[in-house]
């Protein structure tokens, strides 16, 4: 498949899987995920940090956390597999909890792909007990820039998520003159996000 084709298919089908609501199951998950870490982690710090396009780091990690269980929904309605969806969503919110801003000139963040999963990992540790899985999730997600694929499905999910929502975002395809409050999934989720604004 060239380039062009590829690009071309991770775009509808990230188009196909942002555009889906949640179900109720999958937002009262994200709902309790989120108001814990909104209140015991740094997690609303992102939103002060871009990752890609016009996206905060803060709404990249929702984003990849909310595609994460639709793949997995998929994953185990077609395959069968088990996935342990508590572990898939903690660790596509704390995947990227680096929190600094990667983008200023800094000679330490030239190599931020490299390894800002093990600042991620290093922070969310400080915070958070994590599972096995979480840690695969934060350390993997990178892959192959981080060498070592992930070990569990869950890893690969957010691994793949991670990606489409990275290209979706990066050529601002996610209604980018919206604001945050606005955001498809943002609206589901808009009880637990009520008390974090972006500065």
């Amino acid at each position: 498949m060239s380039i062009d084709k590829l690009e071309i298919f991770a775009y509808f089908k990230t188009v196909m899987l942002l555009q889906d609501d949640l179900t109720e199951y999958e937002s009262y998950l994200m709902q309790s995920f989120l108001s814990a870490m909104n209140t015991t982690t740094r997690l609303p710090e992102s939103l002060n940090y871009i990752q890609h396009g016009s996206t905060s780091v803060y709404e990249h990690s929702v984003n990849v956390a909310c595609t994460s269980l639709k793949i997995a929904y998929f994953v185990k309605k077609t395959l069968h597999f088990y996935i342990d969806v508590h572990s898939l969503v903690r660790g596509a919110l704390l995947h990227d909890y680096f929190l600094y801003d990667w983008h200023e000139n800094e000679s330490w963040h030239r190599w931020h792909g490299f390894r800002h999963p093990f600042f991620a990992l290093m922070n969310a540790r400080k915070v958070c007990s994590l599972t096995p899985t979480e840690v695969d999730i934060i350390v993997h997600h990178m892959f192959p820039l981080t060498l070592i694929p992930p070990h569990t499905p869950e890893g690969i999910i957010v691994m793949i998520a991670d990606k489409l929502c990275a290209l979706y975002e990066t050529f601002r395809m996610n209604e980018k003159k919206a604001s945050l409050w606005q955001r498809r999934w943002y609206r589901q989720l808009r009880p637990c996000l009520a008390t974090i604004s972006p500065k």
